[in-house]
């Protein structure tokens, strides 16, 4: 079962982008099963990120090539890149050009698999040192609005995730960033597993764990594609759980985009048996595959009761 896409078989608008995918390199490093784990859940889409352990922005071509005729032959396209642009292990003291390089990369492999959107994020927090706060933030906005352009040039869609970077620290950093940039080729991805548990730096410190639900509501119409992570903090560890078992307001915010209409795309990132960015959390292929199917059914399950409408394939 999976969500309605724009498909042939489906009832909504032609410019609807409503369908269930995910970073299928938590079911498998391998593409071929990462391809098996999308058959099997019935997606016609994939969140592409790593393949055969290297990022699909930046492995050779002869790899890329080989990617491109799988993907063919499995009749899969692609929903979004995964990139490592701007991302967390990046400093906005660092040289910019690695950035630049890399999105100035993925574009033409982009047009080749007609894929509209790239995940980006805006520099680590702590890129500070030495700098103001306003100038730290000057950086950022001029950066991440040179790669809006830069994705203006090349006809896609840079995606802001709130993950921990600049941007992720408040819904006010987001909203800043977004009108300091001014692009429609700047939009959001909103990950509902990252504001449970990144610090809200408003105000004055100690700093409490941001609010889900008020992060959401604040940056809601910005929103361009929907990034499923549940969780909770415990003894001031992240703990992942399946969708709805933690403190994301998963089934709340999945509710109230059903009720507004929401045609976007909605991916699963279940960060359980795997975490991208955590090579210690590791387990057996038997275990991912299974981990990252049943948490796709739970997502689909819970779209369904929150109102979205589903289609068999």
């Amino acid at each position: 079962m999976s969500v309605m896409s724009a498909s042939k078989e489906s009832s909504v608008a032609a410019n609807s982008e409503l369908y269930l995918t995910g970073f299928t390199d938590e079911a498998a490093d391998e593409l071929s099963r990462q391809i098996a784990v999308c058959r099997h859940l019935g997606w016609s889409r994939i969140d592409l990120r790593t393949v055969d352990g290297g990022n699909i922005v930046e492995i050779p071509d002869t790899e890329f090539d080989e990617v491109c005729k799988k993907l063919a032959e499995a009749g899969l396209e692609v929903s979004s890149f995964g990139s490592r642009i701007a991302n967390w292990s990046r400093r906005v003291d660092d040289d910019p050009d690695a950035d630049y390089r890399l999105l100035e990369a993925a574009l033409p492999r982009m047009h080749r698999l007609g894929v509209k959107y790239i995940r980006i994020m805006s520099y680590r927090p702590d890129s500070a040192a030495g700098l103001s706060a306003a100038e730290l933030e000057r950086r950022v906005v001029e950066r991440v609005r040179t790669l809006a352009k830069m994705a203006e040039a090349g006809g896609v869609i840079c995606l802001h995730e709130n993950c921990d970077t600049w941007g992720g620290q408040s819904h006010e950093h987001t909203l800043r960033l977004l009108d300091a940039v001014g692009s429609e080729h700047l939009k959001l991805v909103f990950d509902t597993g990252n504001p449970f548990a990144t610090l809200d730096v408003r105000g004055e410190a100690p700093y409490r764990f941001q609010d889900t639900w008020e992060f959401y509501e604040r940056v809601k119409p910005h929103i361009a594609y929907l990034h499923i992570k549940d969780g909770v903090v415990a003894d001031g560890q992240v703990v992942y759980t399946f969708p709805g078992e933690g403190n994301a307001e998963v089934p709340r915010i999945l509710a109230d985009l059903a009720a507004s209409g929401y045609q976007g795309p909605i991916s699963i990132e279940p960060h359980l048996a795997v975490v991208y960015h955590d090579p210690s959390v590791t387990a057996g292929s038997e275990e991912r595959w299974d981990s990252f199917v049943e948490y796709a059914e739970r997502t689909g399950r819970l779209l369904e009761q929150a109102g979205f409408e589903l289609t068999t394939p």
